[in-house]
């Protein structure tokens, strides 16, 4: 018997950040909502213990220590409060999504392995728990941890509940190029200081229109040095904002993913299926943003 998890892409609608604290961390605003494109993680316990990483962004992996993979991390970290042994079984991830890519990946990963071996093993540890591992592996972690739309603040760690809008259309697109996240706030850092993590008046929106018109007036801090140093994030942006499916387009976090929303699921797939045609060196995804199931 197996068990199976989802670990869905994250996307940043707007991102405002403050400058450096004392403590070596950006304060950040930002609205967090989820896609029903993402990884999958499935856990085999007849089989040998350890990590597997398959699927069609597997070889973004190749090469580094499985068990240093925000995977086994989360797992070991687990088991070792639950007070258990070491992993009776074997993980297996299939990365669906670009590594590093803005849509935490990792995050939303480790959050899938805490969800899936807490139910296949029945450890008695509750959701507070879980939170605070999840926090332990990086600021993402709370947030992908259950994949609910939320407005992140703080270092991320301080988490509203967004209002309740549908699902909005939209599409990922990634250059295929990496874009440091360490790199990003290096060079934000040497930039002129800008607005700071200012909240603002957050409603539910009713459809993607009423959301593109909203984010207007919203910003991603680190769009204009992410693209200073990785062209290509400028490409994809020039790109989405020159097509008429694009309601509105920005980079998801440090990126290089950008997304762009579209008045609807028609017009999402069409442009996915141009960004395919036109620019094939790219990964393009048509999804909805919002709160996906995540365990079956």
């Amino acid at each position: 018997m197996s068990f199976a998890a989802f670990a869905p892409a994250k996307v940043n609608l707007f991102l405002h950040v403050g400058p450096l604290r004392p403590d070596g961390f950006h304060p950040v605003c930002s609205l967090m909502a989820f896609t029903d494109v993402g990884d999958r993680l499935t856990y085999r316990p007849e089989e040998p213990p350890g990590l597997v990483v398959e699927g069609p962004f597997a070889a973004d992996l190749a090469g580094t220590d499985s068990e240093d993979n925000l995977v086994m991390r989360a797992a070991r970290r687990l088991l070792e409060l639950a007070g258990a042994g070491p992993l009776p079984g074997r993980l297996v991830l299939e990365k669906a999504l670009p590594a590093a890519s803005g849509l935490g990946g990792g995050s939303g990963d480790a959050g899938a392995a805490l969800r899936l071996l807490r139910r296949a093993l029945g450890l008695s540890i509750d959701d507070a728990g879980l939170e605070a591992i999840a926090a332990e592996l990086g600021s993402d972690g709370p947030a992908c941890l259950w994949a609910r739309p939320v407005l992140a603040e703080g270092r991320g760690e301080r988490l509203i509940p967004a209002p309740a809008s549908p699902p909005l259309p939209a599409v990922l697109v990634n250059p295929r190029a990496p874009s440091p996240t360490g790199a990003v706030y290096r060079a934000f850092d040497a930039s002129p200081p800008g607005q700071g993590a200012d909240r603002p008046a957050l409603t539910g929106f009713a459809d993607a229109a009423s959301a593109a018109a909203f984010l207007e007036g919203c910003r991603n801090d680190l769009e204009a040095p992410a693209a200073g140093l990785v062209p290509e994030i400028a490409a994809v942006l020039a790109w989405l904002r020159g097509r008429p499916e694009t309601l509105l387009a920005r980079l998801s976090g440090s990126g290089a993913t950008c997304f762009a929303l579209c008045p609807d699921e028609a017009a999402a797939a069409a442009l996915a299926r141009a960004a395919s045609a036109e620019r094939p060196g790219w990964w393009a995804r048509a999804c909805r943003l919002g709160a996906p199931s995540l365990d079956p």
